[in-house]
């Protein structure tokens, strides 16, 4: 957890608790299973456990696993700074060279193509935790965290999803692209050269590089990736909004790259740090965004004044952050939740944290 965290909520907590359970109890829809997928993840998970064999046993090469873990990182990065920061929520802007590498990298990391990963995720910002929100986490954490992918999705999510705008993706050749071709090169980038480089370079055996750097490697960014659905709108303080399911949670943040402070993140989804503080050690997502930025290659870095966060603390913080023991005696009636956005070009994002929110390497196109 943060270095400010304090107690929670009890009461706050007591009362989320009841309404999942409550919201457990009444499905008013048939959930219709995908077997496909279902099958692909047991085979995904039994071939990982066979990875996780072979590396235990020594049986594959050390520089296999490191190749693995390599390879994971820069295909989270096409993830969090990508797919997530950059396109979902217009954060920040990039040049077409450093677009295409994160392209490249987020087609690595087989999370499908940006165009669909950052629709869902505006949806799932726009309508969090309601039928529309594709993983939901009021429908627990197995749902939350792989069970809407063994699952047809709600037909809110697509009634819901159709209202959210994607002109700005449909504009982008890169995103548009990818998705022409990415049933073709996604195979490619994300099991078969992963597979291939130990076999080629340093003579593993084909078998033992197919279990450890891909299927080893992919199941593991998945786990870490649905960690942010799952346990970071479970467990955690919510020093920004305590109305809201999401959290902040550092274990999260250190297996996402920085994407655990989901509190935070979805009070300012458009703060290219989505964290207040800017550790590199819990946020190497915005390490690789400031050292685009310092070369030019990233520019209109969006993030969150002090004073806003002050504000947003003082009226609806849980009481966990150094701004509420600053100010508890503060009264303000406004305690309900915020009308939530989904990023920076969100047609209902006010005006004011507009000109309050603060842009930093600012460069013409």
């Amino acid at each position: 957890m943060p270095p400010y965290q304090g107690a929670d909520n009890i009461t706050q907590m007591k009362r989320m608790v009841n309404d999942k359970v409550q919201y457990t109890k009444r499905r008013d829809y048939e959930w219709q299973i995908v077997w496909r997928n279902v099958l692909a993840f047991i085979y995904l998970h039994v071939a990982s456990l066979y990875g996780i064999y072979l590396i235990l046993t020594l049986k594959s090469k050390i520089l296999t696993l490191l190749f693995a873990l390599f390879f994971g990182v820069l295909s989270a990065m096409g993830v969090t700074a990508g797919a997530h920061r950059l396109w979902a929520h217009n954060a920040y802007k990039a040049r077409w060279p450093l677009r295409l590498f994160l392209a490249v990298m987020q087609t690595m990391a087989f999370q499908n193509h940006i165009y669909e990963w950052v629709r869902d995720h505006r949806v799932h910002h726009k309508f969090t935790e309601t039928d529309a929100d594709p993983h939901n986490a009021r429908r627990g954490f197995f749902f939350s965290h792989i069970g809407w992918l063994m699952v047809r999705k709600h037909k809110d999510v697509f009634e819901k999803g159709a209202t959210v705008d994607m002109s700005d993706l449909e504009k982008d050749p890169i995103v548009m692209f990818q998705k022409k071709t990415y049933l073709v090169v996604m195979p490619l980038l994300c099991f078969i050269l992963p597979a291939w480089v130990p076999v080629a370079l340093w003579g593993e055996n084909p078998w033992h590089s197919w279990y450890v750097a891909s299927m080893f490697r992919y199941t593991l960014s998945l786990h870490f990736t649905w960690l942010v659905n799952s346990a970071a709108h479970i467990w955690g303080n919510r020093p920004y909004d305590k109305y809201i399911g999401a959290t902040d949670n550092k274990t999260v943040a250190i297996c996402a790259f920085g994407e655990g402070w989901h509190n935070y993140h979805h009070v300012f989804p458009w703060d290219y740090k989505a964290a207040e503080l800017g550790h590199y050690s819990t946020n190497f997502s915005t390490a690789l965004i400031d050292w685009a930025a310092k070369y030019g290659l990233a520019y209109d870095l969006k993030t969150v004044s002090a004073d806003m966060i002050r504000k947003r603390v003082t009226r609806t913080g849980d009481g966990s952050h150094p701004y509420s023991k600053e100010t508890k005696n503060i009264e303000d009636e406004h305690h309900h939740p915020e009308n939530p956005v989904w990023g920076w070009e969100d047609a209902d994002m006010p005006e004011e944290d507009r000109k309050l929110a603060e842009i930093t390497n600012k460069m013409k196109e």
